[in-house]
């Protein structure tokens, strides 16, 4: 839940999402779901010449489990908020297996 927590963060930003076909789509994040699924909006593609039929496409729908990489912008993520609440998940974990 960590990563979706994350993502919703940046919900309205510009990001990059590589799938496994090797297909780049930078966009407007719109929304992800708990499967990481992630809608966005204004999208262009990284190769144009190389997928020129992704070149009508405005808004899309990418499922979860062919995402490679999300390429994030710098600016926009926070380090300590993400090293504090992995630091949180991982104690809580670790609670979980000791009982």
């Amino acid at each position: 839940m960590l990563f979706y927590s994350f993502y919703k963060t940046l919900v309205g930003k510009e990001i990059t999402v590589e799938l496994k076909n090797d297909l780049s789509i930078t966009g407007l994040l719109q929304s992800v779901d708990q499967f990481l699924n992630i809608k966005l909006k204004d999208v262009r593609v990284e190769e144009e010449d190389k997928y020129p039929y992704m070149l009508s496409v405005k808004n899309c729908f990418i499922r979860g489990s062919v995402v490679r990489y999300v390429h994030l912008p710098a600016s926009e993520v926070d380090v300590e908020t993400l090293q504090d609440h992995s630091r949180l998940e991982a104690r809580e974990q670790k609670k979980a297996q000791q009982q």
